[in-house]
This record gives C-alpha cells, sequence and structure tokens, in this order.
C-alpha cells in the first residue's frame, strides 16, 4: 500500500470516528485554541452561524470585539443561555410567571436582530444600535417579524 493511501486511509478512519462524538471532551479544549460547536437545528432557524455559543469555547472570546460592542452586548450572552432553556420548558405549556415571559419575549427578538440579508451587512455603527435598542427593550413590543427588516 503507498504512502498516499495508508494516510487517506488513516484521514478517512479519524475523520469517520470523530463524527461519532458531538463535541471535543473538555480535557482537550485547553490545548487547544478553540471550538466552535455547530448545530444544525439554530441553522434551519436561520440563525447563521449556526454556532452554539454554550458549548463553543474561544481564548480569544470577547477580546475581538469593538469595546463598544462588548458594552453593548452586555449580559445579552447570558440571558439568550437562560433563553434557550426556559424556551425548551416553555414548548411543555407551563405557566411561566412575568420576569420568565419578559425573558421569552425580549430573547426572541435578541435571536432576530443578529439576521442579516446574504452580502447585505448593516455597518458595524448600525448593528452597534440595533443590539443597543434590542438589549434595553425598545424592540419588546415590536412585531418578530419586523425585527430583522
Amino acid at each position: 500500500m503507498s504512502v498516499l493511501a495508508q494516510q487517506s486511509a488513516f484521514t478517512v478512519g479519524v475523520l469517520s470516528n470523530l463524527y461519532a462524538f458531538h463535541y471535543i471532551p473538555t480535557n482537550v479544549i485547553p490545548i487547544t485554541d478553540g471550538q466552535i460547536y455547530l448545530e444544525t437545528e439554530l441553522f434551519y432557524r436561520r440563525i447563521r452561524p449556526a454556532i452554539n455559543v454554550g458549548l463553543s469555547v474561544s481564548r480569544v472570546g470577547s477580546a475581538a470585539q469593538l469595546k463598544t460592542m462588548k458594552e453593548v452586548c452586555g449580559s445579552s450572552k447570558l440571558e439568550l443561555a437562560q433563553y434557550c432553556e426556559v424556551a425548551a420548558l416553555a414548548q411543555f405549556g407551563l405557566d411561566l410567571d412575568a420576569t420568565t415571559q419578559a425573558l421569552l419575549n425580549r430573547c426572541a427578538r435578541l435571536t432576530e436582530v443578529p439576521k442579516q440579508p446574504q452580502y447585505a451587512p448593516l455597518p458595524i455603527e448600525k448593528q452597534i444600535l440595533v443590539i443597543y435598542a434590542a438589549v434595553n427593550g425598545f424592540c419588546d413590543r415590536m412585531p418578530l417579524d419586523k425585527i430583522s427588516q
């Protein structure tokens, strides 16, 4: 067997074994620069890039963001993580208190805000203004289908 055939067989074997795991085990993360965990469910809901922020890890993190963007986003990552958990429970038709209902309402809009037309991103200053408005409740009464327009 040629060296190229051996390398190809090894690569295919490794790749096929990687598909058996959903994400890299946490003990491997410290030796990597980061990991992005993509979810098909997010992709089909038009959330792109379809990155699961709860499972993804980055050493760079917010250091790569503009200072203004970092300040505007503030606690929205925590709110969105809580939203994912609460939204899953809300599907069961549980009675939700006003605070939880407000969280669901706000975060539903926060997930719509980043959606932009393909090849036509908003300038960064407009992105910051829109995110500021959504994070601070100025979009809470807007219909969901109007948020990404």
